[in-house]
């Protein structure tokens, strides 16, 4: 009888409001939170050295984690079923004030991106990182899987619309994760490899007539991309001293608040697009590694929610979710290491910066939420 008794007890339901624990009722994943706050810690740490020890500037990012999230545990309140029902009205708002800011947008550094807000400068292109996903994933929990050629071609607008505007703006690293996020909702969802390789095909053949639709500065940053040394005192400085950064800093680095790079101003953007350099001067190789590292235990706690989700919906949006934030950090390395062009996308949850890092905590609350509001299945 009591063998009996204990078993019961080992066996007791997750979700029992007996046996829920603090986090539970928050709706909180204990183990993704800690991986968030691991990674603003350490984004704490490289900021303080790449502002110059500006505690000015570490103050007004520990405000913005506290902003983004408190947004995050807010949104993990919200049932993935609420979600799912407000997906196409979330989308058309975001449209709705991307096309506001083409008329009556904030103007900062010749780019038209935001909302002046009186308190605060929104811009909506970050809240399409979110209603792009959403609305497509909205779309295929009721339709039949997987995509065929004719709903790719129904959900290209939804994807395509929002990312010219964006580029419009022009801020072109954020339409490229714009298109990035609604991509990997198609793919996903099962979308053919030969639906893949003709828009890749596509692709290729439109690229000579993008390039006359491209900003001269974002022609420059192909052909600095291609060849830095082409203009070493102009467009190739960024990354020509990024790269003298990262090198510098060997095996272990030059030591916390010892780079030169940073500190003297040879580094450009040494706070935003480049503090990766940054790390990599002061702690190494051995420093960009554990960093690298803690993004990878972020995206292994978010597939692992995207494959426990209980439904299509929740699948779709959890992994495009996951796989954004995979390409954001991918992008900032690579560019900064000299692999990828140079496109203004800053590394999450380190760059000093507010818009993109309540988006990316809304995203992670997401997650949360499809992770806390699962359904206990019995059999």
């Amino acid at each position: 009888m009591l063998i009996d008794q204990l078993k019961q007890k080992l066996k007791k339901p997750p979700n029992d409001l007996r046996y829920r624990t603090i986090w539970q009722y928050l709706h909180i994943d204990i183990l993704l939170l800690s991986f968030l706050l691991l990674l603003s810690a350490a984004g704490l740490a490289i900021l303080y050295s790449a502002s110059g020890e500006s505690l000015h500037a570490i103050e007004l990012q520990i405000a913005r984690l506290f902003f983004a999230f408190c947004v995050m545990v807010l949104v993990a309140q919200i049932p993935p079923t609420t979600l799912q029902r407000s997906a196409p009205w979330v989308y058309g708002i975001g449209l709705f004030l991307l096309i506001i800011v083409l008329g009556i947008g904030h103007i900062g550094k010749g780019a038209q991106r935001w909302l002046d807000l009186g308190i605060v400068h929104f811009q909506p292109a970050e809240l399409m990182k979110l209603a792009i996903p959403l609305l497509l994933a909205w779309y295929y929990q009721h339709s039949h899987l997987p995509v065929t050629l004719k709903s790719v071609l129904l959900a290209a607008p939804i994807i395509l619309i929002p990312a010219i505007i964006t580029a419009k703006q022009p801020d072109l690293g954020t339409a490229i994760l714009l298109v990035i996020a609604g991509g990997t909702v198609l793919f996903l969802a099962g979308l053919s490899w030969r639906i893949i390789l003709t828009l890749f095909a596509t692709l290729a053949v439109c690229t000579p007539f993008v390039w006359y639709l491209l900003h001269d500065y974002q022609r420059q940053r192909v052909l600095t991309f291609l060849n830095p040394e082409r203009d070493p005192l102009g467009n190739g400085y960024h990354i020509i001293q990024s790269k003298i950064a990262i090198g510098s800093g060997g095996l272990f680095g030059k030591g916390w608040l010892n780079g030169t790079q940073s500190n003297l101003h040879f580094l450009p953007e040494h706070s935003t697009d480049f503090i990766f350099a940054v790390c990599g001067e002061e702690f190494g190789f051995a420093g960009n590694v554990i960093l690298i590292m803690l993004y990878l235990l972020i995206i292994a706690r978010g597939l692992y929610i995207t494959l426990n989700a209980q439904d299509t919906f929740s699948r779709l949006l959890a992994g495009s979710i996951t796989l954004t934030f995979f390409v954001s950090f991918f992008i900032n390395m690579g560019m900064v290491t000299g692999i990828l062009p140079v496109v203004g996308i800053p590394l999450p949850l380190v760059s000093y910066g507010g818009s993109s890092m309540v988006t990316m905590m809304a995203s992670f609350g997401i997650l949360m939420s499809i992770q806390t509001h699962r359904k206990l299945v019995t059999t």
